[in-house]
C-alpha cells in the first residue's frame, strides 16, 4: 500500500479554521454543474448537506461562495474561484514532491476489488477526476501517479507500473515509429486500452486581448508563456508543432517557465503571470480563459498483453465503458470518450482512424 500527502487548507494564525475536506470538491462540481442540486447528488450528498456546509464554510473562507440565481441555477463567487485555483497550483507543486514524500508501506488485504492497480499516467484533467469519482472507487482499486508520458513509459517498462498513461496525436500520415513515445511499445508486448480523445492547443486570457491565432503570435508579439515540464506528452507535442512551423523555441519569452499540470498552467494564464499557455481545452473552460484550439489527440492506457484478460484490468476496462465515466466526460470541454475502454493493438495509436 502507497500513501501520498493531500492539500488542506486552514486560516491563517495558530488557531486557524481549517475548511471542511468536502468544501473544494463541492465547489469544483457546482463549476461544472451550475446547479447545487446537480452538484449534491453526484458527490452522493442531500441538496440540504451540501447547502449547510456552504453557509458554515462561508465564515471561514472569508465571504460568499456560491450564489443561487432563480433560473439561472449556482454561480461561484470570486472568492470561491480564487479558492480553487489556489489549490490547484497547491496541487501541481505537490504533484512534483509526491514521490519523495509517498510512504510505501505492507501490502495489504484489498477486499473484493482485487490488489491496487499501479498506474502511472500523464496528467490530464478528466482522470484526475475519474479516479476520484465515487463509483470508480466502488469498483476498482487504484494507486494513481502523475508524471509525463516519457516517464510513465519508461516505468511500465521496467514494471514499476501495471499501467502507462499517455497521449499521441492523431495524424492521418504518422506510423508507430514517427512517434517517441510509441516507438517504445512492442505490439507483440503490449495492448492499448482506449480513454478519450482530446483538444490541445493555446490558453489565453479570457477575450483574447492579444489577438492570438497562431503558435507564430508567441513570439512575434513577445507574449509570456508558460511551458509544461520536460517529458511530458503536452511538451513534446509541442515542440512537434513548433518544429512543423519553423518557429525557434528561443525566441519564445517564457519558454522554459515549466507547470506540472494543464490545470497549474490554465492558472498562471487566469492570474496573469502568463499571456499564453499550452494544454487541453478543458483546463482553459475551467478558469474562463478562450482557447484556440491547434491539435485532436488520444489518450491510451499501455497494458501487457499478458495481464490484459486479468480481474483488476477487466474492472478497470468496465469502469472507463460504464455509463458514470461517460457522464463525466461529457462535462468536460474538448473530450470525446467514444469507445473507452476498448482494447485495441499498438498499431492503431498511429492511426487517426484507430
Amino acid at each position: 500500500m502507497r500513501l501520498v500527502p493531500e492539500i488542506g487548507w486552514r486560516r491563517a494564525g495558530q488557531n486557524g479554521t481549517r475548511l471542511d475536506v468536502r468544501l473544494l470538491p463541492l465547489l469544483r462540481e457546482i463549476g461544472r454543474r451550475a446547479t447545487l442540486r446537480a452538484a449534491a447528488a453526484h458527490l452522493g450528498i442531500s441538496y440540504r448537506s451540501a447547502w449547510d456546509l456552504l453557509l458554515a464554510q462561508a465564515k471561514a473562507a472569508g465571504g460568499t461562495l456560491v450564489t443561487l440565481e432563480q433560473g439561472r441555477g449556482a454561480r461561484l463567487t470570486p472568492l470561491a474561484e480564487r479558492l480553487l485555483a489556489a489549490d490547484e497550483a497547491a496541487r501541481s507543486q505537490l504533484l512534483r514532491l509526491e514521490p519523495s514524500l509517498a510512504v510505501v508501506l505492507a501490502a495489504g488485504e484489498r477486499g473484493a476489488k482485487g490488489r491496487a492497480l499501479r498506474v502511472v499516467a500523464s496528467h490530464d484533467p478528466l482522470l484526475a477526476a475519474f479516479v476520484e469519482e465515487p463509483a470508480t472507487r466502488a469498483e476498482v482499486a487504484l494507486e494513481l501517479q502523475f508524471k509525463g508520458s516519457l516517464e510513465s513509459l519508461v516505468d511500465y517498462a521496467a514494471g514499476r507500473a501495471d499501467l502507462a498513461g499517455f497521449h499521441v496525436p492523431l495524424r492521418e500520415d504518422a506510423g508507430r515509429g514517427d512517434d517517441p513515445l510509441l516507438a517504445r511499445l512492442s505490439p507483440r508486448r503490449d495492448r492499448l486500452i482506449r480513454f478519450a480523445e482530446r483538444e490541445q492547443g493555446l490558453m489565453l486570457a479570457p477575450g483574447n486581448p492579444k489577438r492570438v491565432r497562431t503558435l507564430a503570435d508567441l513570439a512575434r508579439k513577445r507574449l509570456r508563456f508558460v511551458n509544461r515540464q520536460r517529458g511530458s506528452g503536452t511538451r513534446l507535442l509541442l515542440d512537434q508543432l513548433l518544429a512543423q512551423h519553423g518557429i525557434d523555441p528561443a525566441g519564445i519569452s517564457g519558454y522554459r517557465e515549466e507547470e506540472f499540470t494543464h490545470l497549474a498552467v490554465a492558472v498562471s494564464v487566469a492570474a496573469g503571470r502568463a499571456d499564453a499557455g499550452f494544454g487541453v481545452h478543458a483546463a482553459a473552460a475551467r478558469f474562463g480563459l478562450d482557447f484556440v484550439p491547434l491539435q485532436r489527440e488520444r489518450y491510451w492506457f499501455a497494458v501487457r498483453a499478458r495481464a490484459a484478460g486479468d480481474a483488476p484490468i477487466e474492472r478497470f476496462r468496465a469502469a472507463l465503458a460504464g455509463r458514470a465515466f461517460q457522464r463525466l466526460a461529457h462535462s468536460f470541454v474538448g473530450y470525446d470518450a467514444a469507445g473507452a475502454g476498448e482494447t485495441c493493438n499498438v498499431d492503431a495509436a498511429a492511426s487517426a482512424r484507430g
